[in-house]
């Protein structure tokens, strides 16, 4: 951490001078609150029609094992809030592509690399110091809006939703599957950008977890499956092993005096 900490100061510093690169990451936080308040809240108060007068949600919501005090409305909203929790999970990733992919070739374009390269930094010191400045200040933003997401649920939905919203699931989504999902996606774009000579092409490679979130997430709108807390915290275990793995694939990879050379 001698190491990584001074790094990580560099990290935030020319993040502070570019701060248009966390416009994504506010964006999809302000979508994954005003979504799902706006479909369980405030359509049906417009409409005049609640969420428990539709047949197809209310059998649809019932394969979240709602606890049997909720009503049909209440238990729609649990199902539906449970849902867009998952895009919690996107907000890190899609918000720290940019940074992430432009890690090492940004630091070789603007001839910053090779000083870092010529000191005592080891190479996982690196590229864990890349990784966690790129993660950090988008997490933070993400458990801000997610902490203006849970309190809203208490103040605005059905009573009991909230209460049902804080369990096992919810902390293994967002302690969990949320970070180690990230974990891999900004390793995976770190990798990339190491090898190639173009941002652009690491953010693409990287940003390819977002692909099986968003099948999950219309998987679990349609009912077809639920993803239980046993489930999540495989999926979070698993992601963590293939983090690891990426983080010791990109250490070997990570060759200072080809990547000096071959980029002149």
């Amino acid at each position: 951490m001698g190491h990584i900490r001074p790094l990580l100061g560099k990290e935030f510093l020319d993040l502070a001078r570019n701060k248009t690169t966390l416009v994504p990451v506010a964006i999809v936080t302000v979508l994954s609150l005003t979504l799902p308040f706006g479909i369980a809240i405030a359509i049906p108060a417009i409409t005049g029609h609640a969420l428990g007068e539709d047949s197809d949600l209310v059998r649809v919501s019932q394969i979240a094992s709602a606890a049997p005090s909720l009503s049909d409305d209440g238990r729609i909203q649990l199902f539906l809030f449970q849902q867009f929790l998952m895009m919690f999970l996107i907000t890190p990733v899609t918000g720290a592509m940019a940074l992430a992919s432009h890690a090492i070739v940004g630091e070789k374009q603007a001839r910053t690399l090779e000083p870092l390269l010529a000191t005592p930094l080891g190479t996982f010191e690196l590229l864990t110091a890349k990784v966690l400045g790129a993660l950090l200040p988008t997490m933070t933003i993400s458990g801000m809006g997610l902490a203006l997401y849970l309190g809203g649920i208490a103040i605005f939905a059905a009573p009991g939703v909230g209460g049902a919203m804080a369990s096992m699931r919810t902390l293994l989504l967002v302690a969990l599957v949320s970070p180690a999902s990230a974990l891999v996606s900004l390793q995976a774009a770190i990798l990339i950008s190491s090898r190639v000579n173009d941002a652009r092409t690491a953010q693409q490679f990287g940003v390819l977890i977002i692909i099986p979130l968003a099948g999950l997430m219309v998987a679990q709108f349609s009912g077809s499956i639920w993803l239980s807390s046993a489930a999540l915290a495989a999926i979070g275990i698993g992601l963590l092993i293939a983090w690891l793995v990426l983080t010791f694939v990109s250490v070997a990879l990570f060759d200072r005096e080809t990547i000096l050379t071959r980029w002149r």
